[in-house]
Parts: C-alpha cells; sequence; structure tokens
C-alpha cells in the first residue's frame, strides 16, 4: 500500500527511520545543500510529497520530493540546485510547478522486491495529486563507483544488447517509462576538513591530488597543505511523466 505523510502523519518518524544500505557513503552527509531539505523539513512542509510504501502497516521504502518553480533548462548542478531552488521558492511564496526526487530509499531488508518502482509510481500519482506538472530525477548511478574515472557522459552512453542502459538503476527507471535528459556534472558537492574525510572513509588522505574513495562516483579532490578535500559529483537528469 502506498500513502503520503499529508495521508498519514502519524508514519513521519518510521519513514524516515528506514536505514539506508550500510555500504552507503557516510561523506554524502557533508553536503551543505542538503541541510536545506533535511528529511522532516520536508515532512513538514510538503507531506503530500513524501511517499510511502506499506507493509503490514510498517514503512519499507519511502520517496522524498521537493517542489520548486522550473527556470527553463535542467541545471547543471544537480541536487543541489534544485535543493536551493526549493528553499528559495518557499521563501519567497513562488508557486511551483515541478517536483523534484531527492531520493528513494528501500529498507535493507526488502531489496530486490520491485519496490523501487513501485514507490516511483507512487510519486508519479502525488505530483499529479499536487497539480504539478512534471517530476525530475537527478538519478546517482551508484554502479558508477565501479568506474570513478570514467565521464559521466561515457558512462550513461553505455547500452545493453536490446538498448537499455547498461546501468542498473539508470534502466530502472527508463523502464518505468523514464526518460535520459541530462549530465549534471556538479550535481552534489562536499567540501570539507581532511579530519572529515578520514573520519568517513577511514582513509589517510595524506596525499595531494586525486584519491579514489568508495562509494564515490568521481575522484575526490584532496590538498594537504590546505587541508580539506572537495568531491563533486556527477547525477544523470531523468524526467518522468506524471499522473
Amino acid at each position: 500500500m502506498l500513502v503520503t505523510l499529508a495521508q498519514r502523519p502519524d508514519l513521519a518518524e518510521a519513514t524516515y527511520a528506514i536505514p539506508y544500505p550500510p555500504d552507503s557513503p557516510e561523506f554524502m552527509a557533508g553536503s551543505l545543500a542538503s541541510l536545506l531539505v533535511r528529511g522532516r523539513r520536508v515532512a513538514r512542509r510538503w507531506p503530500h510529497l513524501v511517499v510511502a510504501l506499506l507493509e503490514d502497516d510498517r514503512p519499507v521504502a519511502r520517496g522524498i520530493m521537493v517542489p520548486f518553480r522550473g527556470r527553463g533548462s535542467l541545471p547543471s548542478r544537480g541536487w543541489d540546485e534544485v535543493a536551493v531552488w526549493a528553499a528559495e521558492d518557499a521563501l519567497d511564496e513562488v508557486t511551483p510547478d515541478t517536483a523534484c526526487a531527492l531520493e528513494i530509499a528501500v529498507h535493507p531488508e526488502h531489496q530486490g522486491r520491485g519496490h523501487s518502482r513501485t514507490v516511483l509510481e507512487g510519486m508519479r500519482s502525488a505530483v499529479a495529486s499536487a497539480g504539478l506538472g512534471a517530476l525530475v530525477i537527478p538519478v546517482r548511478p551508484p554502479d558508477k563507483a565501479a568506474v570513478p574515472a570514467m565521464p559521466m557522459p561515457d558512462y550513461v552512453a553505455e547500452s545493453r544488447a536490446d538498448g537499455l542502459p547498461a546501468d542498473r538503476w539508470l534502466r530502472t527507471h527508463v523502464r518505468a517509462g523514464g526518460r535520459i535528459e541530462a549530465v549534471a556534472p556538479c550535481s552534489a558537492t562536499v567540501q570539507a576538513p581532511l579530519e572529515d574525510w578520514r573520519r568517513w572513509t577511514g582513509l589517510p588522505f595524506d596525499r595531494d591530488g586525486e584519491a579514489i574513495v568508495p562509494g564515490a562516483l568521481a575522484p575526490v579532490l584532496v590538498s594537504t597543505a590546505q587541508d580539506f578535500a572537495v568531491y563533486v559529483e556527477p547525477n544523470v537528469w531523468v524526467s518522468h511523466r506524471v499522473g
């Protein structure tokens, strides 16, 4: 059963308590833009755009979206920029026309059952019910972490014999009716002192230049002299029909 938190506000805590997989990269918590749309803040302001999949009346998967007013083309700064746009529009009381999905998460114990696609369908319905005309997603294809040095446009261009994307998560979106629109080369940025990076990753970060970090879709740029490292993550813009 699919519900929104507007329909079931009593499920907010349980919905946000769904854990990420144990191998999820901790360093993504260092994204400053994500603080603007921190989970419970979205649940309070836009509960109709938070979707929960229930089993025995308990959330086992969630989809989180924010609304914004389109500014023409999809931004190259992807996830980060849409988070800022949503916050700006809310503060300025601008009427939105588009929803952006920030995440789809499935409880690790319920993986492999098609729940991601079910939640995606529920998100499209929620967007239509909200009177918004489009759903866009800055997709983070996790398998890209196996080839961090490969440019994202080259990765996205890889396909199987049947023409579907080689990447499993992009393939899920395309099978669900999604359309790959563009690469967002600077979609999410994490900049932090080296001590934070050491804590997040367990790596020494004792050399300048590019560092390969497990779970990162691109190399992390390191400066030991300046005591910081910067990660700029590329994502892939995918649009979905609503309704």
